[in-house]
Order: structure tokens, then C-alpha cells, then sequence
């Protein structure tokens, strides 16, 4: 059996607390609910995570890294419009948001965080974001036209003064994927992915890396995320760890596993796509899993 210290970092307690109650409780699929991060205290209903715990220092630190990793840490960054895909990402997570008619394979992230901005009473959304019900650009050339229009830069100002707000999106949506996972994932694949999922949770980096890798790639339970029925996100990264000791040691398998699973992405996407020009930055960004935070 694992021996595990007994003193903790708070980004591990925040975790471990997660899996207790996971292991503990049946699993509930929440995919049409969003993560709420309101504090909990004590033992809480069957299925869902209690409170992080995470400090203001811990939870800024993440949502730094996460910026960082998503757009170099700038304001510009948190309206973004890639090479090659049909929508913008918005904020420090590069939340999603498609334009109307407009139907992709991936989870639609931005109106999900300003529904959670809204249920937090967040004040100081732009009037225009709550009242459109798709990104209202069409396209690449009309977001990047009005890319310092009015609309865009007070998007930018919003998200650049909430980025705890978003931070506490991230970290709930995180949460959140566990009994999800623990649903979808084949019964022969559970107990492995419980325990890969504690040995990472042993230390800050393999922490963040849990949080941030959700947000990245999604959970993995999500059928239309998948190339020739392989996906690539949480789920099937837990699923494709070697057998490795607890601490550093998982984190970096971890890293190694999501670079697997992005790869495995890569051959299967279709070749149109080019998906290929994104492997060098998603090998950069699953390396700093293995990294002291």
C-alpha cells in the first residue's frame, strides 16, 4: 500500500478532499450543469466534490499559469481568434464561443462561464455579451476588423479585472469531471484512473495539473471529442498512465501520457485540419506538469 506524507500542500488537500468524496460516493453526471465553486462546508451530497480549500495565493498563482499558457499572459490574448478553427476563444482559459450556426465537435465553454459570472453576480459584463446568443463575428477577418472596436476591448477590460472569477470557473469545472469520468470510464479502466488520479494529486504541480488539463482538453467523456473513437482528455490520459510511484513521479508520467494522447489526436485527426502546426506548444504546455509550481 502507498504510504502518503502526512503533511500536505493546500493545492493537494484541495484535491484529495475531491477524491475522498469520489471514491466515497456514487458517481452523478452533471454534463448538462454548471460547476458552481460557492464554498461548501463539511460532508456534502452523494457525488459532488466539497470545497477546494485552495488559498487566494494558490488559486492566483493557477490562473496565472493558466494565462500563460494560453496566450503568453496578455490582455490582447483574451480575445483570440486561432489559425484554423471556425470560433474566438475568450479569457485566460481560451473559453470557446461559436458563431451562430455554427455547430463543432468541442464543449462551448464561454456562455458557460458567463452564466457562472452572472450566478456569482459578477457586475460589469458587457451588456452586449449577455444579449448575444452566438459570437456575433462570423468569422476570422470580421473578429480581427473589430478587434479593437469598442465591443472587444471592453470584453478584454472585463476579463483582465476577473481573472480570480475565471480562475474559480476552471477550478469548478475541474471538480466537476471527476464523477463524470468515473460514469463514462469503461468498469475495467476505474480503479486504475482512481489511483493514477490520487498519485498525481500528491503534490502542487500535479495539482495544477489536474485543473489546468480540463480546461486545456476537456474531461474525455464527451463522445464527439475523439477522433476515430479515441479521445484525449482527462480520462483517457488517467487511462494511458504507466504504472509509476505516487509524487513527481505521476506527474511527470502524466505529462508524458497527455503528449501520448495529444500525439495519438494528431495521426487521427483528419489531415485538413493540420493539427499537426500545434504539437511543439501542447508538448510545451503538458511539460510544465512536471514542473515545480
Amino acid at each position: 500500500m502507498q504510504v502518503y506524507p502526512t503533511v500536505f500542500s493546500p493545492l493537494f488537500l484541495a484535491l484529495s478532499v475531491s477524491f475522498a468524496t469520489l471514491v466515497a460516493c456514487a458517481p452523478v453526471d452533471r454534463t448538462s450543469t454548471v460547476p458552481s465553486s460557492a464554498p461548501q462546508q463539511g460532508a456534502t451530497t452523494a457525488g459532488q466534490p466539497a470545497s477546494t480549500g485552495l488559498t487566494a495565493a494558490s488559486k492566483q498563482k493557477i490562473g496565472r499559469k493558466i494565462w500563460q499558457n494560453e496566450s503568453g499572459g496578455t490582455t490582447a490574448g483574451l480575445t483570440a481568434w486561432n489559425d484554423g478553427e471556425e470560433f474566438p476563444s475568450m479569457g485566460i482559459g481560451h473559453f470557446i464561443w461559436y458563431p451562430r450556426g455554427f455547430r463543432g465537435r468541442w464543449t462551448e465553454s464561454f456562455p458557460l462561464f458567463i452564466r457562472h459570472a452572472r450566478q456569482r453576480g459578477s457586475m460589469g459584463i458587457p451588456a452586449w455579451v449577455t444579449s448575444s446568443g452566438h459570437c456575433p463575428w462570423p468569422d476570422k477577418a470580421s473578429f480581427q476588423r473589430d478587434f479593437n472596436g469598442p465591443e472587444l476591448r471592453a470584453l478584454r477590460n472585463y476579463l483582465a479585472n476577473n481573472v480570480t472569477l475565471q480562475t474559480d470557473y476552471i477550478i469548478a469545472t475541474s471538480r466537476s469531471a471527476l464523477p463524470k469520468i468515473m460514469a463514462a470510464a469503461p468498469a475495467a479502466e476505474r480503479a486504475r484512473i482512481r489511483e493514477n488520479y490520487r498519485k498525481i494529486a500528491t503534490t502542487g504541480n500535479g495539482t495544477y495539473a489536474l485543473i489546468d488539463y480540463v480546461n486545456f482538453k476537456g474531461d474525455g467523456t464527451n463522445p464527439t471529442e475523439r477522433y476515430q473513437g479515441q479521445g484525449w482528455g482527462l480520462m483517457w490520459v488517467l487511462m494511458d498512465m504507466r504504472n509509476v510511484a505516487a509524487g513527481q513521479a505521476a506527474a511527470a508520467e502524466f505529462a508524458a501520457a497527455a503528449k501520448r494522447c495529444l500525439d495519438r489526436r494528431i495521426r487521427n485527426s483528419p489531415p485538413a485540419r493540420g493539427e499537426v502546426r500545434w504539437k511543439a506548444g501542447w508538448h510545451n504546455r503538458c511539460n510544465t506538469y512536471a514542473q515545480s509550481l
